[in-house]
Parts: structure tokens; C-alpha cells; sequence
């Protein structure tokens, strides 16, 4: 019998319309809500109208951009000093992670750096941390449902996560009209990330009954879907696919591992001036390509092997597919979201050495279906630019 743990939020909400269900569970929760308001999330007016009904005292603090360690504890110092008493992270996965991470490090003491990964002292996590509620308004990252905030540290020129169980929102409300007004651009880089996100818990080393389930059930949505709505932002049926594959990538990711995909895009993410789900995008068929090159050169009989043929089949739509097409259809779709090669963000072959020996250290390394050589970590980059 398999043996396997499945964690997330204590609570989900999903439905068209039902952002306008938060003000009684905030109240219910907290008198003095810090929201963590993504730049350009447009529906944070009604948000805090709602939240003005409920009695709840609204105050705002934005993430302009990529989350960062500085943020994070500037984030930190403000919910101290306004005395705020739950977290709301409202936009897209920058705005979750941050929010996440500042109800939790409000409740634990010392620095971020004292509880980061790989470039800080990794120290646990321990008091449970303030409420904190995960309204997503892009629908890619899954971190409404994810135990960890990615956070970038600059000097150090990588990204990294802070993590722990106790992370995990105690509400999640994803509401796909949150999503209608997403540029194309956005909808394509989100959505990419995740497609990817279903994919490589598939493959993962830590892959479970439940997980797969979760998986089977997403990458046909994500794959009938995401064309669709990158060519129509209006399209209410395909962005609320799109919202239940990034919920379920979420709910994959946390509970199994990931691979080698988001072992490099952490350092990529970096490195490079470039969206998180564009980084994905540009390595996952060639990521792919390389673990099901090495299993077959290495590990013959390993189940993951079985799995490729079957991905192939729930993105493609077509039961007979094989491996080999199941790949390609990730290129082509990569080319018909415009997804520039890595080159155009600035990356060099230069970089290959900093970055395979950084994302080797990587948690999501550890998760690949198999160990790939620097060799054939530096082929995959080639490929990328």
C-alpha cells in the first residue's frame, strides 16, 4: 500500500462571482487586515469596499514587482506598526508569496534570511502563523494553495524559498472573474506555469495516488484551454479552466516535488529580467527531452518512463499519442504564445556554469525522476537560448 501526506488550506472557495463572499470571513478572522495588493490588480477597489461592508479595517501594502527578502521584511515591519491582525495576499503569485510569508514571519521571530533556503540558515518555522487568506487575480502560480513564498535575494542573484506546513493559507477564493482582464502576455507566461506545474509533479519522484489524480484531472484543462483564452481574454468558460488547472498545479506542487524545470528557474528567475512562466516554458520540452533520453539510456525500468506516453495523451487529446509527440505539442505551443527563446532575456552561455551548480543545490532539483548529469543539465540550457 502506498504510504503519502496531503496537506492544504484549510478552507477553498471556487466560484465565478464569489470574491463578494470574503467580508464575513475576514470578519470572522480579524479586525485589522493588511492587504498584500498586487501592482495592476485591478479589482482591489472592490475588494476593499467589500471588506468596508464587513467591518474590517482595510490597509495596503503593494508588491510593485518580483517578491524579494527587503520586501518581504518591509511588508513585516508595516503589519507590526498598523498592528494588523490578518493578511490577505491579492494578485498574482508575487502578491500570495509575500502576503504568506509576512503572516508568518510576524509570528516568528528574527529575520527572513534566519528561515530561508539554500542562501540563508534554513532555521524552522515554528508559531503558527497570523490568519492569512490567498485571492488570487492570475491563474499560473497555485500559491493560494502552496506552503512556501519564492523570494528573490538580489546581491545573491538567485530565488529561493521560504517554506514550512504552517504556510499554507487558511483560506484560499479563487474567482475566475478575476482573470478576464489579464493581457495576453500575462494569460501566456501564467498559464504556462501551470501547464508545467501539472507536468513535472507527474514525473516527480514523490509522485502519489492523489497528486496524479490531481494531475490527470489538470493537464487536459490547462491544454484544452490556455490557446483559447491567450486568443480570447473573454472567454469565461476557458479562464475558468485555466483558474481550476492553476488551482490544481497548486495543490501537485505542495504535495509532491517538482524537477529540473523550476530547479533552473529559480536561478534563471534570478538572473534574468523575465517572467516565471516564460522561464518554464522555454525549458520545459527540452527538459522533458533529456529526462526521457536519460531513463531510457539509464533507468530502463523506471515507472516514469510509462508516464510520458500518457501525458502525451492528455495534452494532445489524441489516445494514440506517443512521447515524442506529446513533446512537440509543448513546442508548438510554445510558439503560438510567442514564447521568446531564453537568449532574448539575456542569458548567455557564459552563465551556464554559475547557473547548473546553483540550481543543483535546489530543493526542485531533488524531485527529477532522475539525477541528469551537468552534461546534460548544459545541453537543455543550450537548447533554451
Amino acid at each position: 500500500m502506498a504510504s503519502f501526506e496531503f496537506a492544504t488550506a484549510s478552507q477553498i472557495l471556487f466560484g465565478a462571482g464569489w470574491l463578494s463572499r470574503i467580508g464575513p470571513l475576514a470578519a470572522q478572522a480579524g479586525q485589522r487586515v493588511l492587504v498584500v495588493n498586487g501592482r495592476g490588480a485591478g479589482m482591489a477597489g472592490e475588494l476593499f469596499d467589500i471588506l468596508a461592508q464587513a467591518g474590517v479595517q482595510a490597509l495596503e501594502f503593494e508588491v510593485p514587482g518580483e517578491p524579494t527578502v527587503e520586501l518581504v521584511q518591509q511588508g513585516v515591519d508595516y503589519a507590526r506598526q498598523e498592528r494588523a491582525d490578518l493578511v490577505i495576499g491579492f494578485g498574482g503569485g508575487s502578491a500570495l508569496d509575500v502576503g504568506k510569508a509576512v503572516a508568518i514571519l510576524l509570528t516568528n521571530p528574527g529575520e527572513v534570511l534566519d528561515y530561508l533556503e539554500v542562501v540563508g540558515k534554513g532555521r524552522a518555522l515554528v508559531p503558527p502563523p497570523l490568519p492569512c487568506f490567498a485571492v488570487p487575480t492570475t491563474a499560473g502560480t497555485g500559491a493560494e494553495v502552496t506552503r512556501n513564498a519564492v523570494l528573490g535575494v538580489p546581491e545573491q542573484q538567485v530565488k529561493v524559498s521560504l517554506r514550512s506546513a504552517h504556510m499554507l493559507p487558511r483560506l484560499a477564493l479563487i474567482d475566475p472573474q478575476l482573470t478576464y482582464s489579464l493581457p495576453p502576455e500575462v494569460t501566456a507566461s501564467t498559464g504556462l506555469d501551470a501547464l508545467t506545474q501539472l507536468v513535472e509533479p507527474y514525473f516527480s519522484n514523490r509522485a502519489m495516488p492523489l497528486t496524479d489524480a490531481i494531475c490527470r484531472e489538470g493537464m487536459p484543462r490547462a491544454a484544452g484551454a490556455l490557446r483559447r483564452v491567450y486568443e480570447n481574454g473573454q472567454d469565461a468558460a476557458a479562464r475558468e479552466q485555466m483558474c481550476l488547472a492553476s488551482l490544481f498545479g497548486g495543490l501537485a506542487l505542495a504535495n509532491a516535488r517538482l524537477g529540473v524545470v523550476h530547479g533552473f528557474a529559480g536561478v534563471l528567475g534570478g538572473l534574468l529580467q523575465a517572467p516565471h512562466g516564460v522561464i518554464c516554458a522555454g525549458l520545459l520540452p527540452f527538459v522533458l527531452e533529456a529526462n526521457l533520453r536519460a531513463l531510457q539510456a539509464r533507468q530502463p525500468d523506471s515507472p516514469a518512463l510509462a508516464r510520458f506516453d500518457e501525458v502525451a495523451r492528455l495534452l494532445t487529446g489524441n489516445a494514440t499519442a506517443t512521447a515524442s509527440q506529446g513533446i512537440a505539442w509543448v513546442q508548438d505551443l510554445c510558439q503560438a504564445l510567442q514564447v521568446p527563446p531564453l537568449a532574448a532575456y539575456g542569458l548567455r552561455r557564459e552563465h551556464f556554469p554559475q547557473v547548473i551548480e546553483k540550481s543543483a543545490r535546489a530543493s526542485s532539483m531533488q524531485g527529477n525522476p532522475i539525477v541528469l548529469s551537468e552534461a546534460e543539465l548544459g545541453v537543455i540550457l543550450e537548447q533554451a537560448i
